[in-house]
């Protein structure tokens, strides 16, 4: 059975949007503000934070102004132009398009955090003692940064073959 593109757009984005959410329901429920859980001894925790702000709290001491404006206002206009262009633009390689799909799902998880919470649930944590060290990030995070990864081999695949073609 083949489904059609925007019904495959519609479930890959509500997918993502559902995983980030779920997760964090269950960390709010179950994990105390602040509270370390060790999943791999320190390598890879658990924990529970607020985040006011974006990307490791980058914005959280803005005014509150400024902070509805660029991370809000922004985001809602940036995902608003990636939906119409992956919903009008019909040549997009497979690849983009998932990728697209990935970074709104995060991007709009984290924006209804905001929206309804104030601040975005964050609480995985891995460091590799001090070799690879992230902030601590949430499901969203993941979905974005896999959608930018698989943007930036898409352009590098895709440009290669563009090439290889002329």
């Amino acid at each position: 059975m083949k489904i059609s593109r925007t019904l495959g757009i519609i479930l890959l984005i509500v997918a993502n949007i559902a995983a980030d959410q779920i997760s964090k329901a269950i960390v709010r429920m179950e994990v105390a503000k602040s509270e370390i859980i060790p999943i791999i001894g320190d390598a890879f925790i658990l924990t529970n934070v607020e985040n006011r702000g974006a990307f490791l709290g980058m914005g959280s001491d803005l005014s509150d102004t400024s902070r509805i404006i660029f991370l809000l206002i922004l985001p809602i206009l940036v995902l608003g132009y990636v939906v119409y262009y992956i919903f009008m633009n019909k040549s997009l390689d497979r690849m983009s398009l998932i990728a697209f799909c990935f970074i709104l799902g995060g991007g709009i998880a984290n924006i209804y955090d905001r929206i309804v919470y104030g601040s975005v649930t964050d609480f995985f944590h891995i460091d590799f003692g001090g070799v690879f060290k992230t902030g601590i990030f949430n499901v969203a995070d993941m979905s974005v940064s896999t959608g930018m990864i698989m943007l930036l081999i898409a352009s590098f695949v895709y440009r290669k073959k563009e090439k290889v073609q002329t």
